[in-house]
């Protein structure tokens, strides 16, 4: 599957993003879908991840209760919707798609920059 992330910007604390991310081919609701990010100087971390279906969702303890990751199948999509954005939100945000029973994310989106300034 192919993936393509979008929706970054810059915006002031306390604002709100929505990322989506669109997939190529017929198979994108068999894949569990995850965003995560990286921030400058920093190493990659997880956000957050939801199952094929939509039903279960994931997250970070950083983005709990501000972000909410979901899914459109018949659009082949995923959102990552930001409120409450803090300047530490400040990264490239990529999606990426693993395998129901593959632990490895083996597809990856090219990132999208959230900036939030002070």
């Amino acid at each position: 599957v192919q993936l393509q992330a979008s929706g970054g910007g810059l915006v002031q604390a306390g604002g709100s993003l929505r990322l989506s991310c669109a997939g190529s081919g017929r198979t994108f609701g068999r894949y569990v879908m995850g965003w995560f990010r990286q921030a400058p100087g920093k190493e990659r971390e997880f956000v957050a991840t939801i199952n094929s279906s939509g039903g279960s969702t994931n997250y970070a303890d950083s983005v709990k209760g501000r972000f909410t990751i979901s899914r459109d199948n018949a659009k082949n999509t995923v959102y990552l919707q930001m409120n409450s954005l803090k300047p530490e939100d400040t990264a490239v945000y990529y999606c990426a798609a693993r395998e129901v029973y593959i632990i490895t994310w083996g597809y990856w989106g090219q990132g999208t920059l959230v900036t939030v300034s002070s």
